[in-house]
């Protein structure tokens, strides 16, 4: 047995499977449930002239769950933050003003019987008494099992996995991918429903809490749920709304089943902003993404090479999951130009303007260099907004998001046709944001719709944003008709499941009928192949929710995307 003693991190530096065990099945979904359950705890209110409290835990303080992040061959990050009463308005959740020391142990089966490592971590106060655990040494491919230890209490286990050895080029990967979790908007279901099909790697790909002040962001008919708190603004504010959402026991069943690997968008600093621009005019903007950055690393099982500098945090990375994939996440928000034309949907002549960037220079170079160097069977683009044309407008104009790659349209082709260059051999972009499923077919020329098809995007639907939606029936949005690369939309909420062997990546939809309820069942709307060598879309299944019609006529859906996407409070 080797005994590992990490170091904290510190401010430092830029930088279904259907197999599975019932019993394994039941440890991680009944133990993230029975976590949350113990969240409904006291709050212990100080007195503003009372002394910081120093004494022992005072309740569980795993009430937020456990996490794991970032896989390699040899090891990845464990995750956990101590309150015992999350909901505190300082951020700190019930802790004392004291470091604590937590029990870190990695098993190779589910019961603890087989500890291969053990070790010891400090959950410091200056970081809301978080702890991030990398792990390296492990056995590649391997499935590992965790959990944490703080004075008399024992936090949920946790499953895990390592990625199979670099020049493993066979296998297969169950791999999910979620965004855009408005806790307001509804119920986290969706995350139970992916945790139940137990994938090896969960990807977020932004939008994982909002900033907004209860009732501000509303649904029509109302929000089922409040946020705790005031619109985020300093490092209190983030830490409590981080802690209120990963209270949530859905989410903490979906952390708990697998790896994840994330990546921001705009909410979890603030609607829509770019670089150092807010949304709208704040001197005290970069405070605030400051402090959001902070929080950010704080939650989420990130490596030390993420810690933040100020208002700098290095997230673009990547990972590799054999020969079979490698994984490039991107960052679109923190080294882009501002949006064109005062953002919204524009014909705006600045999208084309070559000298603007969604990614900025140096993260393109590196992305463009991962392209040159990728020895991978598939290539996937982990990022948040739109990526291939959705013009809105069906005469001469071209009306497009500004926000989105189409609003830097040069920056779009320069990576198309980087990809192209290199001899990408399975080029996949898997996107967020926009709140609905889509799935669209990538080109170097769009206004030539006979142009060869060069590559693929998979979007996700929010987990809850937006609220219930609805389906459409015919699985096309009204754009298609101008538009011939957009092959699927549908208006629910959801995640997109996939599976990745040598031969294939198979996409299914996942969509449930609800989330303004908690407890709605979820199942395939359509599943789409991506065949090895073959760039583009086939469709093998269509399954429109029983009973459903459409909500929208055809001429009102296009408006209602355009509103679904841009009207924010």
């Amino acid at each position: 047995m080797t005994i590992d003693n990490p170091q904290p991190s510190t401010a430092a530096g830029r930088s279904r499977r259907p197999g599975h065990s019932v019993s394994r099945r039941n440890l991680l979904l009944g133990g993230a449930a029975a976590g949350a359950a113990a969240s409904t705890v006291t709050i212990w209110p100080l007195a503003a002239s009372a002394a910081p409290y120093r004494g022992p835990l005072r309740g569980d303080p795993f009430t937020l769950g456990v996490a794991s992040g970032d896989p390699e061959h040899d090891g990845f990050v464990l995750w956990t933050r101590l309150a015992p009463a999350p909901p505190a308005e300082d951020g700190l959740g019930g802790m004392p003003a004291r470091d604590v020391p937590v029990l870190w142990e990695l098993s190779a089966d589910a019961g603890f019987r087989r500890v291969v490592r053990r070790g010891v971590a400090v959950a410091r106060a200056s970081v809301a008494h978080t702890v991030h655990v990398e792990l390296h040494g492990l056995l590649p491919a391997r499935e590992y099992f965790y959990r944490f230890k703080a004075e008399r209490y024992v936090s949920p286990a946790g499953r895990t996995r390592t990625a199979p050895l670099p020049w493993a080029s066979g296998g297969t990967l169950a791999m999910s991918f979620a965004s855009c979790s408005q806790y307001e908007h509804g119920y986290f279901t969706a995350y139970r429903r992916l945790a139940e099909d137990e994938p090896e790697l969960v990807l977020h790909l932004g939008d994982y809490q909002y900033e907004y002040a209860p009732h501000t962001y509303n649904i029509p008919g109302g929000n089922p749920r409040d946020h705790a708190g005031p619109e985020t603004v300093t490092l209190a504010n983030y830490r409590q709304r981080h802690a209120q959402y990963k209270t949530d026991p859905d989410l903490q069943a979906a952390h708990a089943v697998a790896p994840w690997a994330v990546v921001f968008d705009d909410h979890e600093i603030e609607n829509n902003w770019a670089d150092e621009v807010p949304e709208q005019p704040d001197p005290n903007f970069l405070a605030r993404r400051a402090a959001a950055f902070q929080a950010y690393y704080e939650n989420m099982p990130l490596r030390r090479t993420s810690i933040p500098n100020g208002i700098d945090m290095r997230l673009y990375r990547r990972l590799h999951w054999g020969r079979l994939a490698t994984f490039h996440l991107l960052d679109t928000r923190q080294f882009r130009d501002d949006q064109g034309c005062g953002d919204g949907y524009q014909d705006c002549p600045a999208a084309l303007d070559p000298a603007r960037s969604i990614t900025g220079t140096r993260q393109e170079a590196w992305l463009l260099d991962g392209f040159r160097r990728s020895s991978a069977r598939w290539d996937i683009l982990g990022q948040q907004v739109f990526f291939g044309q959705r013009d809105n407008n069906s005469g001469p104009a071209t009306v497009v998001s500004m926000d989105s790659w189409d609003g830097y349209a040069a920056s779009r082709d320069r990576i198309t046709r980087g990809w192209v260059d290199a001899g990408v051999r399975n080029p996949v972009v898997l996107t967020g944001d926009v709140h609905a499923h889509w799935a669209d077919e990538l080109k170097l020329d769009y206004a030539d719709p006979t142009s060869r098809t060069v590559g693929t995007e998979l979007v996700c639907s929010s987990i809850t944003s937006s609220g219930d939606g609805a389906d459409v029936p015919t699985g096309t949005h009204p754009w298609a008709l101008w538009n011939p690369h957009l092959r699927f939309f549908n208006n629910q909420r959801g995640y997109v499941r996939t599976t990745i062997t040598k031969d294939a990546l198979t996409a299914d939809f996942q969509v449930l009928p609800y989330v303004t309820r908690a407890g709605a069942p979820v199942h395939t709307r359509a599943t789409f192949v991506i065949e090895d060598r073959v760039p583009g879309l086939q469709q093998i299944a269509d399954n429109p929710t029983p009973g459903a019609t459409a909500a929208l006529r055809a001429g009102d859906l296009g408006a209602e995307t355009v509103r679904q996407e841009t009207e924010r409070p």
